[in-house]
């Protein structure tokens, strides 16, 4: 669909939405009703109010200025958004837009759904006081914490698809709410690892839930999908500790998740001492000590409720009519190339347009810089409206998903410890 025809939906989508016909409720464009800001310190400011002021998804409850150059600013922003279980929550981030006047139409906004960094408030991105990227374009950047992840006291649910996808999407509300930022309606959804999981899942909800917003594109890097499967021994591992990360944050959603009938005692111990407090780096290096044939009692992955419910937090079962853009190094032992060539193949079979590109010798962390300059054409095509490539149709003939066998993982360079990047 082209930008003309996408905005000619998305008009009449908002006309029939004014007459009362969808019941939905949208938030307005750039707005001057946005608060002051606020003058306490960092901490006082993941502080939730409580109560939480009535928000629509994407309005802002707090600013708070990081830095300005006199070319660009950053901001901290705290948003309304929903998550999976349809309550109104707080959720923190960032926007970094240029300080010059924006173009009569705004600028495109650049959302970034990061990767793993924990599930407590001090692993929140925004603290780190780094800008939001924008890709070299004359564009608004966002960064989301996602759901949870910020408010002292709340705890992430990992790899939630809605949770993510509502978090990725209203921040894009949240910087129209900024009227400094200058912010349009049109917009790309990014991220790597847990981010893109949470890219993809804002894609595949957008035209739903934010039919005001005019998605242009999404950009997969080496994304956490096909969650019930594993690629061998070393993809086991990376497995158990982002299974029971999404296993401990699942009951602030799904309280029928109980994380004590599937772990061991071992793995309940250390879950206990380093989730609600520390970071993925102490996370990962605490879930080592515990034997791979002990992490779990029975499998989440195999029983109920929590299978039903990795699969229901899936991605790549959706088409979305914007087209992605799906990177992957050939040299990961985080996220398999066979797990991402999978995924390739199910999106292929939903009909997604779909430019699918390996990196020769990247691994989970290299793949970033090996392809911002890719990633930054890919953009500056979208926004000239150029037709996108669809290497589902050079694979037509081969979209059926390939056995996750052992060998694959085995073959790949092996780290001293398994580690995300993100």
């Amino acid at each position: 669909m082209t930008r003309a025809a996408r905005a000619a939906a998305a008009a009449i989508v908002l006309a029939l939405a004014a007459l009362g016909g969808l019941g939905l409720s949208l938030p307005t464009a750039a707005s001057a009703d946005e608060p002051a800001p606020f003058p306490g310190t960092v901490d006082g400011f993941y502080v939730v109010p409580d109560p939480l002021p009535p928000g629509a998804p994407g309005e802002l409850i707090r600013v708070q200025p990081m830095a300005d150059d006199g070319q660009v600013a950053t901001v901290r922003i705290m948003y309304h958004s929903i998550d999976a279980a349809g309550r109104d929550r707080a959720v923190t981030g960032v926007v970094t837009y240029p300080t010059s006047p924006a173009p009569p139409d705004g600028r495109p906004v650049v959302s970034l759904a990061p990767g793993t960094s924990g599930l407590a408030s001090p692993c929140a991105t925004s603290r780190t006081g780094a800008p939001a990227p924008r890709y070299g374009l004359d564009a608004v950047g966002v960064r989301t914490d996602y759901i949870g992840l910020g408010p002292p006291g709340d705890l992430q649910p990992y790899l939630s698809r809605l949770s993510e996808g509502h978090a990725v999407i209203d921040a894009v509300r949240a910087a129209r709410h900024l009227s400094a930022a200058g912010a349009g309606d049109e917009w790309f959804s990014i991220g790597h690892s847990q981010g893109g999981h949470g890219a993809l899942s804002a894609a595949e909800l957008a035209a739903g839930y934010a039919p005001e917003l005019d998605l242009l594109g999404t950009v997969a890097i080496a994304p956490a999908a096909m969650l019930d499967r594993t690629y061998g021994p070393i993809d086991r591992i990376v497995a158990n500790i982002v299974g029971v990360m999404a296993l401990y944050g699942a009951p602030t959603e799904h309280p029928e998740i109980d994380p004590d009938d599937y772990v061991g005692p071992q793995t309940a111990a250390v879950a206990a001492a380093v989730l609600p407090t520390s970071c993925i780096d102490t996370i990962i290096e605490q879930f080592l000590t515990v034997p791979p044939d002990q992490f779990y009692v029975h499998d989440p992955a195999q029983t109920e409720p929590a299978a039903s419910l990795l699969v229901e937090n899936d991605v790549g079962n959706v088409r979305a009519d914007e087209p992605l853009l799906l990177l992957q190094g050939t040299a990961d032992p985080i996220v398999s190339p066979a797990r991402t060539a999978d995924l390739f193949a199910r999106l292929c079979t939903t009909g997604q347009v779909t430019d699918y590109r390996t990196v020769e010798g990247a691994d989970h962390g290299t793949i970033l810089g090996a392809t911002d300059d890719a990633v930054a054409l890919w953009l500056q095509q979208r926004l000239a409206d150029e037709p996108a490539v669809d290497t589902c149709l050079a694979a037509q003939g081969s979209t059926t998903t390939t056995p996750p066998t052992s060998t694959t993982a085995a073959a790949l360079p092996a780290p001293a410890t398994p580690a995300f990047t993100g």
